[in-house]
């Protein structure tokens, strides 16, 4: 049996009736050649019975006890056949085009591994602008990628090769962790932008790892020493995270001495 194009990778944790619609929004879309990999990161809520009640053979679901987003994350990409891995967190959706616009942008331009999209932004039901830091960069975007996760992981698109390449997510982090991944993804690849708005990204819910998380600048300085220490970033790149961190951490050490934080 010929595997499909796309492999959609899908980490889930007690949100039924958000993961509903994200795997409502695959289904409706007009290029069918893919597969739903959904994996369960412990759910307590009733999504084994509401993905099963979908009936759809291109659906595989998996459970495992509680890890974190990077460990649910990790183990879908081992479990992926398609050509390109796509992501799609439990609380965003695709708009009906995306995976036919992407299978095009994929085709005209072969050089590339690694794509994203600009997306739409809804905070608590109501759109939300997004500010000039937010523009999605195209090409080599490594210095971007250390200010801000600069690629949105309901907009990306990667070849399977690339976590051969640069490796998983880092399940020792909590969260920032596709800021960590995309420091190290874009020190190898140029990312193409595909300059349409082809996700819809959902905010403002108590799920989110924002809400779990304070003064989230703490992973990124992490994810920035471990890339400086990793030997593996080009000379120009080495230069640009080491400057980076130095402002990281003076903003982090400025706001822990004015809330008193130890």
């Amino acid at each position: 049996m010929k595997p499909p194009f796309f492999s959609i990778v899908i980490p889930t944790f007690n949100r039924s009736a958000l993961l509903r619609i994200a795997v409502e929004s695959i289904l409706g879309q007009n290029f069918e050649d893919f597969e739903i990999i959904i994996y369960d990161d412990g759910s307590e809520d009733n999504t084994s019975a509401m993905i099963t009640a979908f009936n759809d053979q291109r659906i595989k679901y998996f459970y495992q006890e509680n890890k974190g987003v990077s460990a649910a994350r990790n183990a879908a990409i081992k479990k992926c056949c398609g050509e390109f891995v796509a992501f799609l967190d439990s609380d965003d959706r695709f708009r009906g085009t995306k995976l036919s616009t992407t299978h095009e942008y994929i085709q005209k331009n072969p050089r590339y591994k690694v794509f994203h999209s600009q997306e739409i932004w809804y905070r608590a039901g109501s759109y939300l602008p997004q500010k000039k830091c937010h523009a999605k960069p195209h090409g080599n975007i490594f210095s971007q990628a250390t200010k801000i996760c600069s690629v949105s992981i309901s907009t990306a698109v990667a070849h399977k090769s690339v976590f051969d390449t640069i490796g998983n997510f880092d399940e020792a982090m909590p969260a920032c962790e596709d800021y960590d991944f995309w420091l190290r993804a874009s020190n190898q690849y140029e990312i193409f932008l595909i300059d349409k708005f082809l996700t819809i990204k959902e905010g403002g819910h108590i799920g989110q790892q924002s809400h779990k998380y304070p003064a989230m600048d703490r992973f990124r300085i992490y994810a920035l020493e471990k890339a400086i220490n990793s030997g593996k970033l080009t000379e120009r790149n080495l230069i640009i995270a080491q400057r980076e961190l130095a402002v990281k951490k003076n903003i982090f050490e400025k706001g822990a001495k004015k809330y008193a934080n130890k």
